[in-house]
């Protein structure tokens, strides 16, 4: 026996990325996922896009184990949840936040008591933690002018930035974005992602974006996953997309350049 068998070897680690899906199968009434497989690697964006029922929700909410998968593995913060019960996906959520379109947020509720009611199960905090807390992320969100207002007093890009501003009350690893910047007006949605790139600089946060927004994701994400008809027909870097010689890649691509010489001819 050499010297060096006498070792035993470090296993590698089966799941190496923070999000991974594996050959994930989903269908209905027909196929939603078909042999989706992707990573994100800790600190890093991915961004899905694609056209409306391709399937981009459906993945956030395999993510967060809300649904499970027909066949294949979905890995979520180096763990496969596949098969975990519903007591072992809440462990899983408290590191996995989703900010959902409409913002989710309670309309009786004022902007601070909505983020303080993502506190209220918190016991590390006594009653002035949490109020200095909701200070704080107000102010990480820009949006400490807003606390005492409600809902229906705040613009869809306000709501959408309270909605993040409550997903870190819990002190996520990672947040899933549905569509952030949709409704918005585009000096808002130009905030909302210096906003994302901003939480994954100083807090080193996951994340994944769900959007029709090219502009947001050329800002925000590392990578891209383009879906089509429930595949993923591209997946890499997001400075690579544009070369990309996929029929539908390039019919999708030219439909955004189409929109902005419109705004351009508006102006």
């Amino acid at each position: 026996m050499s010297e060096s068998s006498q070792f035993s070897r470090i296993p590698e680690d089966p799941y190496p990325h923070y999000i991974e899906f594996r050959h994930v199968h989903k269908s209905y009434d027909h196929p939603v996922l078909r042999d989706v497989s992707f990573h994100v690697d800790t600190g890093q964006t991915l961004a899905i896009i694609g056209r409306s029922g391709v399937g981009k929700s459906v993945s956030l909410s395999h993510i967060m184990g809300f649904q499970k998968p027909d066949s294949g593995e979905v890995i979520v913060a180096h763990t496969d949840i596949t098969r975990l019960s519903e007591e072992e996906l809440r462990a899983i959520r408290r590191k996995v936040t989703m900010v959902f379109q409409s913002g989710a947020l309670f309309d009786s509720l004022s902007v601070g008591e909505n983020i303080l009611f993502s506190l209220e199960l918190r016991e590390d905090y006594n009653e002035q933690n949490k109020e200095d807390v909701v200070d704080g992320l107000l102010q990480m969100v820009d949006l400490q002018q807003v606390k005492d207002l409600y809902p229906a007093d705040l613009s869809t890009g306000y709501k959408r930035s309270v909605a993040i501003a409550r997903s870190l009350a819990a002190q996520p690893e990672c947040i899933l974005y549905d569509e952030p910047t949709t409704m918005v007006d585009p000096i808002m949605s130009d905030d909302i992602g210096n906003l994302m790139l901003r939480l994954k600089r100083q807090l080193g946060l996951t994340s994944i974006v769900v959007t029709h927004d090219l502009d947001l994701m050329r800002k925000v994400a590392d990578t891209v996953m383009f879906l089509y008809q429930g595949e993923a027909i591209y997946f890499g870097p997001t400075a690579e997309l544009e070369k990309s010689r996929h029929p539908h890649v390039q019919q999708f691509l030219a439909m955004d350049r189409v929109e902005i010489v419109g705004r351009i001819v508006e102006t």
